[in-house]
């Protein structure tokens, strides 16, 4: 039951700047999978051989990793914790990090106010001391809830055993779902949901759900992929 959708932008106008003077780029930090796969496709359909990136250093988040080892481009970082604080973490032992230039590709999110994860990540290159040039590459978008009238009504009937969020946006969109006529930070989380489990993919969407008022009860301990986030729900389901 996606709650929201990624797509392509209706302005590339500052990914496309961004693009085109790659080369000024020490680092380009990427922050999801749909950022990279957004990203690559734009450098395709601008014509930019991608051999222009040899200029900069990457980093990625998990697994995240191999998706740019497909693409033929070297990994210089990727966290042992698998977040965007860990790569700060990383960043923060290199010496010479400071007053390095880092792209930093991200989403547009639409519909629901934008999660901390981004704000926080961009303060805290900033405060390392780097210049940081935050691009949207691709949208977040929350989706329609009356495609969903058959799901919403199975969790409020208490047959949902387990809502699984691997994003904070995720859970934006589904308390937008539960309550379009509210700000989702402010919105009364309905007395059905309290039946239902909550699981998350990692402590910070964990902590950001807990934010939004829902009670967690899955976290998964490895949150490098989605085999450790389905391993914490499978061992929860057998006790």
């Amino acid at each position: 039951m996606p709650t929201i959708e990624t797509c392509s932008l209706e302005n590339f106008t500052q990914l496309d700047a961004a693009l085109q003077r790659i080369d000024a780029f020490d680092w380009i930090a990427f922050t999801s999978r749909n950022g990279i796969d957004a990203f690559f496709q734009r450098l395709e359909d601008l014509q930019i051989n991608p051999f222009r990136l040899t200029n900069c250093r990457l980093s990625a988040i998990g697994l995240d990793s191999e998706r740019l080892a497909a693409l033929g481009v070297k990994v210089d970082l990727v966290p042992k914790e698998p977040s965007p604080a860990g790569v700060i973490a990383e960043l923060a032992k290199i010496p010479d990090i400071a007053q390095k230039n880092v792209l930093v590709p991200v989403p547009e999110v639409v519909g629901v106010p934008e999660p901390d994860v981004i704000p926080n990540f961009v303060a805290g290159l900033e405060k390392l001391g780097m210049k940081v040039t935050r691009v949207p590459t691709y949208r977040t978008r929350c989706l329609d809830k009356d495609i969903y009238e058959v799901e919403l009504n199975l969790i409020r009937q208490g047959k949902i055993d387990v809502i699984a969020f691997s994003s904070t946006a995720e859970v934006a969109g589904f308390l937008q779902m539960v309550d379009s006529k509210s700000d989702y930070k402010h919105c009364a989380i309905s007395p059905w949901l309290n039946a239902t489990r909550i699981a998350c993919f990692g402590p910070y969407t964990a902590a950001n759900a807990k934010k939004l008022g829902l009670n967690v009860s899955i976290v998964a301990q490895d949150y490098s992929s989605f085999a450790g986030f389905a391993e914490a729900i499978a061992l929860w389901a057998q006790q």
